[in-house]
């Protein structure tokens, strides 16, 4: 598994609530929604790297 560095990350309040809810129902951490929303981006976005295990999508947490 790829290391995992920590940042700090300033967000609207509202975008915050919504991405809360939105990891709940996913049964997810907001912090794995939030990867996974990213890692989504990148991927649609063709700036993702390959895993060496084929997937590009980050475990629950």
């Amino acid at each position: 598994m790829a290391q995992k560095r920590s940042f700090a990350l300033r967000i609207d309040a509202e975008i915050l609530e919504a991405v809360e809810k939105w990891a709940a129902d996913e049964f997810r951490s907001t912090n794995g929604q939030l990867e996974w929303i990213i890692s989504r981006a990148l991927k649609e976005a063709g700036r993702q790297k390959k895993s060496k295990s084929g997937g590009t999508t980050p475990q629950s947490d």
